[in-house]
């Protein structure tokens, strides 16, 4: 599990009003939990599979983004 790529997403990258700049990075189940809930209670989304989907398309891995 060491050598896993870890996976990241910034909320930047995402539609947003709030200018919001969190980044979540770790495993993929990790990241999806916190993304999802993230989108859920701080920017008002329902928790749907088409947001599980957005989400999980907007993930990278961690040192694709640090070295980009």
């Amino acid at each position: 599990m060491a050598n896993a790529t870890r996976k990241m997403i910034d909320c930047r990258r995402m539609p947003s009003e709030r200018g919001c700049s969190v980044t979540i990075a770790g495993r993929e189940d990790e990241v999806l939990t916190l993304a999802i809930r993230h989108a859920v209670e701080e920017h008002g989304h329902t928790d749907s599979p088409e947001l599980r989907r957005q989400l999980r398309e907007a993930l990278v891995d961690e040192r694709a983004e640090v070295h980009a």
